[in-house]
């Protein structure tokens, strides 16, 4: 009984002590946000890189867009892979989006169309009308799968539908 009682304690402690740190998080990340907003892109590293670290997909995410832009550092797609993919691996549909992006074109890791269509399905399947739009320009060109014009006319549609106007268009081209 004394153990159990002692484990609700310890439950319960270290669940005010994770309420009472995530106002931190939130307000690191909102500084590093006005920070990038402004266009000072060192301040907003320092306040992304410790949440991206501790696993803040949005963070991670972030650092991948400066990373890929030259934003505040040095133009690295290597770097920028390196955090789209942690963003990416916890479900984040922009990073998967950009992951399949930089797969396709072979920025900062081996051209892989297979590896792009992965990422690309995985961020079209959450909605992602571009993501929708790559993966249906993928079964077109059969590009990392086979040829599938009813697929691609699947994943245009969705996009299309979104009113993703190339999406629209290539709609349109396949009828």
């Amino acid at each position: 009984m004394r153990n159990s009682t002692l484990l609700r304690n310890l439950i319960t402690i270290l669940f005010l002590l994770l309420l009472s740190v995530a106002p931190v998080f939130a307000a690191d990340f909102q500084k590093g946000l006005d920070a990038a907003l402004r266009g000072d892109f060192a301040t907003a590293q320092q306040e992304w890189r410790p949440l991206a670290e501790q696993g803040n997909a949005v963070a991670q995410y972030n650092l991948g867009q400066m990373y890929r832009n030259g934003d505040g550092v040095t133009e690295d797609d290597s770097q920028a892979v390196y955090w789209y993919r942690k963003a990416a691996e916890q479900g984040d549909s922009d990073a998967q989006l950009k992951l399949g992006f930089m797969f396709d074109l072979g920025k900062g890791v081996a051209e892989d169309d297979k590896q792009a269509v992965y990422w690309y399905k995985k961020a079209a399947e959450q909605g992602d009308a571009a993501a929708q739009f790559n993966l249906g320009v993928m079964y077109v060109l059969g590009n990392g799968v086979a040829e599938d014009d009813t697929l691609a006319v699947y994943w245009f549609r969705k996009a299309a539908e979104q009113g993703f106007a190339k999406a629209q268009d290539n709609l349109g081209n396949m009828y």
